[in-house]
Formats: structure tokens, sequence, C-alpha cells
């Protein structure tokens, strides 16, 4: 009887092992055809997929280095999100209704404009300004303006402050302006210190405005695993190997629904967007040409895809491709995958 048993046993662990070998061998196909989608986009550089905090995969394509910093274009607002929220809850800005006027007084006493003096950091984080954008077609004359900040602020208003978004670099640019005045110190030490250094991020390249502030929207470059650390950042309510670097509080309200965008279906939260993708409630970083940092908590996951910025239309094309990527293949491999595990 004993024998017959522990024959039975052995039967099982063999049928289960199979199951298990067959079921990973499934996994690997399919994470090579996700790999060889994405390489049939012309523009995606890398793809990196995570999920509960094991790199499933990470590639290469076109002759590309994995390894090296992007220029992760705007996806950069949502890293300056992050940074406005330490610098509130380290003391160095009092709150999200902080008006703006607080950090620009030489410019509100040559131009003084209560309006515009009554707008606060919470409109800057959710693009709820009102002044016209400074990107898309105006991103040219702002860039090469002698003055990004002089600039940024002598937009005229567009809509009600707290009314609908207007999407502006400039908007975002006069968040890392405000961190540096408040804290004493340039952007990049700020973040080297509160939020790269404890992370081992190395900022690979980052813009300057003339007057050598760190740019607030828009060409900080960054490796793909390091943007996979800030989603899972984000996953994991602002801890990092066990030190709360961001409150819950902040990533809540990151991920919140402030306004709309006015040319796609996304929602706008603190400089981060997010989307249903399938039945998957989607928040992500977001740069021009295709850099994304996904993040899919039902998931436990990340998705990062950094591409070339070359070639993009104002209609960011790359967006068709890319989403049907993440829908229709990267999801379900995903759950497949969680339910294997």
């Amino acid at each position: 009887m004993k024998i017959r048993y522990f024959l039975l046993s052995c039967i099982a662990l063999i049928v289960a092992e199979s199951k298990s070998a067959h079921a990973q061998d499934h996994n690997s196909l399919a994470l090579e055809e996700i790999f060889s989608s994405a390489d049939d986009i012309s523009t995606v550089r890398t793809l990196l997929i995570q999920q509960n905090r094991t790199l499933l995969g990470a590639r290469s394509f076109d002759g590309r280095i994995l390894e090296r910093p992007y220029n992760i274009k705007s996806a950069s607002k949502s890293i300056i999100g992050l940074l406005t929220g330490i610098a509130i809850e380290k003391g160095f800005i009092p709150s999200i209704q902080e008006p703006i006027k607080t950090y620009f007084p030489e410019y509100f006493e040559e131009n003084p404009d209560s309006l515009k003096e009554s707008i606060t950091i919470r409109n800057l984080l959710t693009m709820q300004t009102g002044l016209r954008s400074t990107s898309s077609g105006n991103y040219g004359a702002w860039v090469i303006s002698d003055n990004w900040v002089e600039y940024a602020l002598d937009q005229d208003f567009v809509s009600k402050i707290d009314g609908r978004m207007v999407y502006s670099t400039g908007t975002s640019h006069l968040l890392s302006v405000i961190i540096a005045k408040a804290s004493g110190m340039t952007t990049k030490a700020f973040a080297d210190i509160y939020l790269f250094g404890p992370m081992n991020i190395r900022v690979g390249g980052w813009d300057k405005d003339p007057q050598g502030n760190y740019m607030g929207g828009n060409n900080l470059s960054l490796k793909p695993a390091d943007m996979v650390k800030i989603g899972q950042l984000m996953l994991d309510d602002g801890a990092y190997n066990g030190e709360q670097l961001i409150s819950k509080d902040w990533i809540r309200d990151s991920f919140g629904t402030y306004t709309y965008s006015n040319y796609n279906p996304y929602g706008y939260g603190y400089q981060w967007w997010n989307q249903k993708i399938g039945r998957y409630q989607t928040f992500f970083a977001w740069g021009n040409g295709g850099q994304y940092i996904f993040i899919i908590p039902d998931l436990e996951s990340v998705v990062v895809i950094t591409s070339s910025t070359l070639n993009t239309t104002p209609r960011r094309s790359y967006k068709n491709t890319i989403f049907p990527l993440i829908q229709d293949q990267i999801i379900p491999y995903l759950e497949n995958y969680s339910v294997m595990d």
C-alpha cells in the first residue's frame, strides 16, 4: 500500500513539473512574440516588463544599448511631480495651495496681476493655470526665449484657473524653479538627495534654461532600468528598499484625476496620466515619441518603453501601435504569468 502511494505521489509530481515546464515554455514563447512585435514598431528602442518586483524580460532594438540613458522627454514631468511632493513633505514648500507669487516676487513687482498671482502649486501640478501653452506649436518660441520663467508667466489666460487642462511644459518648468528656490539647491541636487540617490539612479543628462535652472518638463535622461525603479516606487506606495521616499498620500493623489486631456481620452493627476487599458486602470508617465512608464496596479506590473525621438508628428501616431501592444499582448502575458505564479 505504501509503495502504491509512493508511486502515485511520484507520478503526480512528474505531471505537475511537466505542466509547470510547459507553462514556462508557453510564457517564454509569448514573451519572445511580444519582443518581436515591439521590434516591428520602427520607433521603439527598448522594452522592459516587470511583475511582482521581478524583471520578466528586457530587450533593446535596432542595435541600441539597453544600459544607456535615454531622453524621456515629457515623462520628465512625472518626475517633477514626485519631487514637488517631496519638497512639500520636507517642508520646503508649505502646501499645494501656496500661490506662485511667493516664489516670483521680482516678476510680479514688475508685472502685477492679481489673477496670475493667485495661481497655486496645485494648479501647476494639474495643468490648470489657464495660461496659454508653451508646448506644441509654442514650444520653439519658449525654448529660444531669454528667460523661460518670464515667458511662461507672460502668457495670457486662455481658460479660467482650475478650469480645463492647458498642457504646457512651461508650467512644469515653473515647478522645477520653485523646488530650487524653496530648497536653496538645484532641482538636480534636490533629486539626488531625496529621490535619485536613495534609489541608486544616475541622471544621464538634463537640460537647463538660460538662467541655469534644470528643465522642469522635458529632456531628462534616465536608463530604462531606472525608469522601472520609478514605476515600482509608485506601485509600492512611495517606498524603496524599506525607506518611505514619498508619502502614500502623495502617490494616491498623483494618480487622481483632476482634469482631462483635450486631445486624448486620458485623465491627469499630479503630472501623471491615467487611462483604462483593456479592463485595467493604468497610470503612466508619457514623453513625446513614445517614452513611457506604465503602471498596472491590479497586475502588480511595470512596463517601460523608450522610443526614437526623431520624426514624431503632432498626431502622436506612435500611440496607435504602442497601446495595442500593451493591451493585446503584454497584458494577457502578465495575466497568464500571474496565474502561473
